[in-house]
């Protein structure tokens, strides 16, 4: 069994991560010492890790919930699956090309910025007006 401190150290992930997946259910409660310090199996270590790589490949949280649901039925259709990465796919495609457009319109300020003085900086002036830019590149909308 392992500590919460050891379980960070052999997964990678930290300890006030490893307290959030518990709290919304990613990881199982874990057991408790005499001391009520939290102990980990093999299994808890396995699924931190599985959660781990798949945050890192860029899934959100309810889609590694499903995810781990599915792990947790080995036998059936892993037609789910598939259907989730896919759309994890999807949503990155869709990143990069968002990412894509932001480099080309960076780029273009970039080169057409002549160095001089702000009151003629082509960055202050395409990021004050978004009419200036060449393509779309909306990212995540601010919220208030």
């Amino acid at each position: 069994m392992l500590t919460i401190g050891k379980l960070s150290e052999a997964t990678g992930v930290k300890v006030p991560t490893i307290r959030y997946y518990e709290d919304i259910g990613i990881l199982p409660e874990a057991e408790r010492s005499a001391g009520n310090q939290r102990l980990y199996g093999q299994m808890a270590q396995d699924r931190l890790r599985f959660v781990r790589h798949a945050r890192e490949l860029g899934f959100p949280l309810d889609a590694i919930r499903d995810l781990l649901s599915l792990s947790d039925r080995p036998d059936q259709s892993c037609a789910a699956a598939d259907a989730i990465a896919r759309a994890q796919l999807v949503a990155v495609e869709d990143r990069i090309a968002r990412l894509t457009a932001l480099k080309a319109e960076l780029e273009r300020m970039v080169v057409q910025c002549a160095g001089g003085a702000i009151r003629d900086c082509r960055v202050i002036e395409v990021l004050g007006d978004h009419g200036h830019c060449t393509a779309p590149h909306h990212g995540p909308q601010e919220t208030t």
